[in-house]
């Protein structure tokens, strides 16, 4: 009789089950996983741009224009020479991580009286998911209150007023 080396059929099939039955538990994990860190990077960038928007104000006596104005402050204010508030990347990405980003400002609300022309009286950053359930689940904003919120369905979260929207809650 021949010593014959290698697998049977049978032995290769059971292999590739336990492989397919691994990666259906494994998948769904890494998927939230995905999710999970696309929205902690909406959340730091939020921040980001409020810590840029108080650094802004208290250089200016107001709130930036617009989010250009943090990342090229010698365009918004005319005797400004000190440096950037904000990461120009940050400031020039609509589509990041997953997320579509969005700065909104209004010069409705009261600005202090030493503001420059480019300043206004509200802004709010919100960032929402490119794909609902996919590359994200909730929508993320900020405002000069300083105060970053979500919404469970991944709505927006800033009004057309430079505010956060009522339906938001509050991070703890």
């Amino acid at each position: 009789m021949r010593n014959q080396k290698g697998f049977t059929l049978i032995e290769l099939l059971i292999v590739v089950a336990i492989i397919g039955i691994i990666a259906a538990i494994a998948i769904p994990s890494l998927l939230r996983a995905r999710i999970s860190a696309n929205e902690a990077a909406a959340i730091g960038d939020t921040r980001t741009v409020i810590s840029a928007e108080a650094a802004y104000a208290s250089a200016n006596s107001g709130i930036a224009g617009g989010i250009t104005c943090l990342s090229t402050p010698s365009g918004c204010l005319s005797s400004y020479a000190g440096p950037t508030f904000l990461d120009g990347n940050l400031a020039s990405t609509n589509t990041k991580g997953g997320y579509v980003r969005s700065f909104q400002s209004s010069s409705t609300a009261t600005q202090p009286s030493t503001s420059t022309s480019g300043s206004v009286g509200a802004y709010c950053y919100g960032a929402t998911p490119l794909t609902q359930n996919q590359t994200g689940v909730r929508g993320f904003g900020g405002d000069a209150s300083g105060v970053i919120c979500f919404t469970g369905a991944g709505t927006a979260v800033c009004t057309a007023a430079g505010v956060l929207s009522a339906g938001c809650a509050a991070i703890q």
